[in-house]
């Protein structure tokens, strides 16, 4: 796919994606079809261990573009697949294979709350905040994506106020990392990259899936589920490398199976 709206590049196993649609990273179809295609495309690249996802400019995304949604209705059925795909587009970071850094270079807006939400690891700069102003433009998406990390009271606080929250305060809350200067924040965010990607790719990509599955279960169902994970990753060459490198104490060579 021709990228007109998103940046992708690889080096040392970090796959760097980068909302660039100026001036604000505004989600309109055309970017969610590419972000997509590329979390997709990094799930398949055996060259790609993590990626981190960022904003281009002074504001990671201002979210839906409110502007393309004055006219979104031409026939019938456009805003059910307008929604279908904006599903699918806060998916595709839970969804990639590999762990997803957001390095939030700053205001995380609407579905840009809801897209750095959807990532797994996030870091902020300083000059970041979050803001959920959807009751104020007509719409109610988002609910559920502060309810998963914020408490009932706060969650609902800030959709119905449509209030900001600084990344001190998510800092606080232990929703980010690390809060830090817009121009530390990507080395940060790679260094975490390229230490995950040090790590053994097969053994990542289960860790992954497993936090993934065990959220919605059980405690006992999701402990037993994490077991059979580690059976099957007990059966691996890279395990057997990591063991037998613990033991000579040296670095492992994993080669992903």
């Amino acid at each position: 796919m021709e990228l007109t709206t998103v940046r992708l590049e690889v080096a040392d196993g970090v796959a760097t994606i980068t909302l660039d649609r100026p001036p604000v990273n505004a989600q309109n179809r055309r970017l969610r079809e590419e972000l997509t295609w590329v979390f997709d495309s990094v799930s398949d690249r055996e060259d790609v261990r993590c990626a981190v996802l960022t904003g281009a400019g002074a504001v990671f995304s201002a979210g839906a573009d409110i502007k393309e949604r004055v006219d979104l209705v031409q026939e019938p059925g456009d805003y059910i697949r307008h929604n279908r795909l904006t599903r699918e587009f806060f998916y595709a970071p839970m969804d990639c294979l590999k762990p997803v850094i957001c390095a939030v270079n700053g205001p995380a807006i609407g579905a840009g709350l809801a897209l750095m939400m959807s990532c797994d690891i996030l870091l902020a700069a300083e000059e970041a905040f979050v803001q959920m102003p959807e009751i104020d433009v007509g719409l109610a998406g988002g609910a559920r994506f502060l309810s998963e990390h914020f408490s009932r009271s706060r969650a609902r606080f800030m959709f119905f106020t449509g209030r900001r929250v600084p990344a001190a305060e998510l800092h606080r809350l232990g929703i980010v990392e690390e809060v830090l200067p817009r121009e530390a924040l990507l080395p940060a965010a790679m260094d975490i990259a390229r230490e995950i990607a040090a790590k053994s790719p097969v053994a990542v990509r289960e860790a992954k899936r497993s936090f993934n599955v065990v959220e919605s279960m059980p405690y006992r169902e999701a402990y037993r589920f994490e077991q059979t994970v580690t059976v099957g990753l007990s059966r691996t060459e890279d395990a057997r490398e990591a063991q037998r490198a613990f033991i000579e104490k040296r670095p492992p060579v994993f080669k992903g199976r």
